[in-house]
């Protein structure tokens, strides 16, 4: 009797897929038609566009084509690549930014369409912020009217913390600076929000962007310079940037210096190397005698691992200071620079206790090598000390400063005499 090996069998539950399962084809030109045809109905009316939008967005699928209607609510339309706004079938609605007047009154009320819709649907902040990203990263492909709205409406935006400042990193990019539009944006950014705020709510926005340290990068790379900052945004009546941006090349300067001086010195450089380094550098950045010569002054102290023993501590300091006092001597060319090496000297010595007693000494070698004149001590004795350790530095100073006024009346007398 012959047996058949039974056929394999398939085993298990079929599921079949529920219509609400399957997943829905993604239309966003179906979306942008629904929209678009809301907003025409409305004859331009921004309190009834509100409504509609705010109750379209319980029927159609906001989340999942939020960058559509931003693009609408924006440029009027679906942005395709390059900023180019696809029109086919002239789907397209005037109830936009894009189409909305160049001033203030009539963008905020356009904008307050936006913010009625987030405020019901608070999902959609993300999406703005991706949206804005998005558009300015496109700003090539629009006219300089649709960029000029732009920015009016990127200031409502920003400043009413609909949209976040992230978005301005986009304005330093190469294909935007090399013709000249993140420049332009940004001229008409600042300009509207210094007519609206003030200077350190605009100072805040571009740390918060990150692009308060690139102001420069707005500019062409042939024509990245500080003269042509300075004229383009002083001609645009925006000197506060100008004012700003000279604070920014400063502390970049300094910054630079400061490490070329902190190498040079723990190679154990000379005098000599010392002042080409600062000089060089105070001429590439137009640096001041007393900005270069109170960074001198710290870079030098900060340069030496000092003795804890005080009588040590007092042949260590005046030899490494008596070493580099020409360099200090080459940046103290007049009374005010002098004054104030004084007082940065005090401060050190106040802030660094074991220093405390060796003021007078440090004082009398600068004296002695030119550093510092007897006119700015005796004008520091008399009123331009700081507060810190008052009276223990003038009590030092007491018969030094006597000594120096005696001397500068019998040389008077002397004078007068002859």
């Amino acid at each position: 009797m012959s047996q058949k090996t039974p056929k394999p069998t398939l085993t298990g539950q079929r599921i079949k897929t529920r219509k609400r399962d399957e997943k829905e084809k993604y239309d966003p030109t179906n979306f942008r038609d629904q929209i678009v045809a809301g907003l025409n109905n409305v004859n331009s009316d921004l309190e009834q566009a509100s409504k509609f939008l705010i109750q379209a967005g319980s029927k159609l699928d906001f989340r999942r084509y939020a960058e559509a209607l931003f693009d609408i609510l924006i440029t009027g339309g679906i942005l395709g690549p390059g900023g180019t706004i696809n029109d086919d079938n002239g789907a397209t609605t005037s109830l936009c930014i894009f189409e909305t007047e160049k001033d203030i009154k009539s963008m905020r009320n356009m904008t307050s369409v936006f913010e009625r819709m987030i405020r019901q649907y608070k999902y959609l902040e993300k999406s703005l912020d991706d949206e804005m990203k998005k558009v300015l990263m496109f700003m090539k492909g629009f006219s300089d009217v649709q960029r000029e709205r732009l920015a009016i409406a990127v200031y409502l935006l920003i400043s009413s913390g609909l949209s976040s400042p992230v978005c301005l990193s986009q304005i330093v990019n190469e294909h935007l600076t090399k013709d000249g539009i993140g420049l332009d944006f940004a001229r008409t950014l600042f300009s509207v929000w210094l007519s609206e705020k003030d200077f350190p709510s605009l100072i805040s926005m571009l740390k918060k962007s990150e692009i308060d340290g690139k102001l420069l990068e707005l500019f062409p790379l042939n024509k990245r310079t500080v003269e042509n900052f300075e004229a383009y945004f002083s001609g645009a009546n925006l000197n506060q940037i100008v004012e700003f941006q000279r604070n920014q090349n400063t502390r970049t300067s300094i910054q630079e210096l400061k490490s070329r001086l902190k190498k040079l010195l723990e190679n154990d450089g000379s005098a000599a190397e010392v002042i080409v380094v600062s000089k060089d550098c105070k001429e590439k950045h137009s640096l001041k005698d007393s900005e270069v010569c109170i960074l001198l002054w710290t870079s030098l102290m900060n340069a030496v691992e000092w003795n804890k023993k005080e009588d040590l501590l007092a042949e260590q300091a005046l030899r490494h200071l008596k070493k580099y006092s020409s360099v200090l001597q080459a940046f103290t060319p007049e009374n005010e620079v002098e004054l104030m090496l004084l007082q940065r000297i005090q401060e050190y010595c106040y802030d660094n206790m074991n220093f405390m007693k060796l003021f007078q000494k440090i004082i009398m070698l600068f004296y002695k090598t030119d550093v510092i004149g007897e006119d700015a001590i005796i004008r520091w004795y008399k009123d331009g000390h700081s507060a810190k350790g008052k009276s223990v530095f003038l009590s030092q100073m007491e018969k030094m400063v006597e000594w120096l006024q005696s001397a500068e009346e019998e040389s008077s007398e002397d004078e007068s005499d002859n």
